[in-house]
């Protein structure tokens, strides 16, 4: 599923407002956003979001104009062999098809953004099925004709055991990649403003945070803080959840030594293969600052079930 964060951020602030959505309902080759990408517009012409990159959005504000006027919802071709490809700029050899509905009862009804926001904020995914003959959307799943799926999962999330250094670069990473996180760490002096600024610090002991944040398949956990007492009760926690990431920082042999402590906590052999440990991906990183990118690379890689 497409990151839709700030169209829907958009769709908030302009609740009310005349509007039409764009959403990528098919892509072929090279096409630069995926399915369920979208676009929001506004009457005024303003608009959040984006199908293309950059490459046919002309050609989308034109086409919202005219839905937002009155016009019927309509489904826009865009491929690198056609001449109106060139025209709005899409000769990445890609193809791409975009629709194109109203904000509106009989389009994308306005309610559907409460109901996703609802479900994001309980940390649920909630599905919307379109009628590609009649260009509605709706929660409840059509059972007939051709239709387009498109599924918004909640936020991604990232909690961080341990309030070290690689945390700090780590945790400026995923606030770069637009990414909630959460330093866990119960030692006070580790866990200031002044260290992680811009961050949610939680001081609770490890397991316990966890279980109250209820880490599901949008959000990863990582163990930093080198310290058994910490990070073992925080990895179990963690592995008795569907979190989509859970990593550990050590070497191989201390791996070795943890999956025999968690084993004998009664951790399946199943789930402790769960664990990337070595955490992250191994580009031969050396510091803080190189280990956070490997790390929030095998993280993305997670998300986007590349691993």
């Amino acid at each position: 599923m497409a990151e839709n964060d700030s169209v829907l951020a958009a769709a908030k602030t302009w609740k009310g407002e005349r509007m039409a959505i764009a959403t990528v309902v098919s892509t072929w080759g090279s096409a630069p956003r995926p399915k369920g990408s979208h676009m929001l517009v506004h009457a005024d012409g303003r608009f959040e979001g984006s199908v293309s990159g950059g490459c046919v959005e002309s050609d989308i504000l034109a086409t919202a104009a005219e839905v937002i006027a009155g016009a019927p919802f309509q489904v826009r071709n865009y491929g690198v062999a056609d001449a109106a490809a060139w025209e709005v700029g899409l000769p990445c050899g890609g193809e791409i098809a975009v629709m194109v509905q109203p904000v509106s009862a009989e389009g994308f009804d306005p309610e559907l953004f409460d109901r996703i926001a609802d479900a994001r904020d309980q940390g649920d995914a909630l599905t919307v099925t379109t009628d590609l003959a009649t260009g509605h959307s709706d929660a409840r799943p059509l059972e007939t004709g051709e239709v387009f799926v498109n599924r918004y999962d909640p936020p991604r999330r990232l909690l961080i055991v341990g309030a070290v250094q690689i945390a700090q670069a780590l945790a400026g990473l995923a606030r770069e990649l637009g990414i909630e996180t959460v330093v866990i760490d119960p030692r006070a002096r580790f866990l200031t403003e002044e260290r992680f600024p811009g961050v949610t610090l939680d001081d609770r002991w490890p397991d316990e945070a966890i279980a109250a944040l209820r880490p599901g398949p949008s959000t990863a956990v990582v163990t930093l803080s080198h310290d058994i007492k910490i990070d073992d009760p925080a990895l179990i926690a963690a592995l008795a959840s569907d979190a989509a990431y859970v990593g550990a920082l050590g070497s191989r042999k201390s791996h070795a030594a943890r999956r025999e402590r968690l084993a004998s906590e009664g951790v399946t052999a199943e789930n402790i293969d769960r664990i990337d440990a070595p955490v992250g991906l191994d580009i031969g990183a050396i510091g803080p600052s190189e280990i956070a990118l490997s790390v929030a690379a095998a993280m993305i890689g997670a998300f986007n079930d590349r691993r």
